[in-house]
């Protein structure tokens, strides 16, 4: 019995997202290496599988071996993808980056607004005194 059997992997390997896609039939291996650059999403990986799949840049075939393929509780892989996904997103130095100039420029803004309101604040309040100085003088 022929077994085929297709395995994408998804990892960030500085500066950009790879995926690293097995096809192994027949007892042989072959393996490609796709550089996707920002971080894709699910359906975009799906499309471009769907388009490319057929002209992707495969290794030559090596003996895959005979690992046996151990069965895995769903319950348990299900556990670990949800521990996987609930862990703090770190994300890229880049956004990182671009996160702290962000929480820069609203703390830049906050001060700036608040000088302008107490300048306001000040200037409405010395209006009315020269107003009421007005009212009173000579009379």
């Amino acid at each position: 019995m022929n077994k085929a059997a297709v395995k994408l992997t998804v990892l960030f390997e500085e500066p950009f997202w790879v995926g690293i896609y097995e096809r192994t039939a027949n007892g042989k291996l072959e393996a490609c290496k796709i550089t996707f650059g920002a971080e894709p999403k699910d359906y975009e990986v799906h499309t471009f599988f769907l388009e490319n799949w057929n002209c992707l840049p495969m290794s030559p075939p090596v003996d895959a071996g005979t690992m046996a393929e151990k069965r895995l509780n769903p319950k348990r892989i299900q556990r670990a993808v949800h521990r996987e996904l609930s862990q703090a997103q770190i994300g890229t130095k880049s956004q990182q980056a671009l996160k702290k100039q962000q929480e820069e420029n609203k703390l830049r803004r906050k001060t700036v607004s608040r000088e302008q309101r107490e300048a306001e604040k000040e200037l409405r309040f010395s209006m009315r005194q020269q107003k009421k100085k007005e009212k009173h003088r000579g009379r």
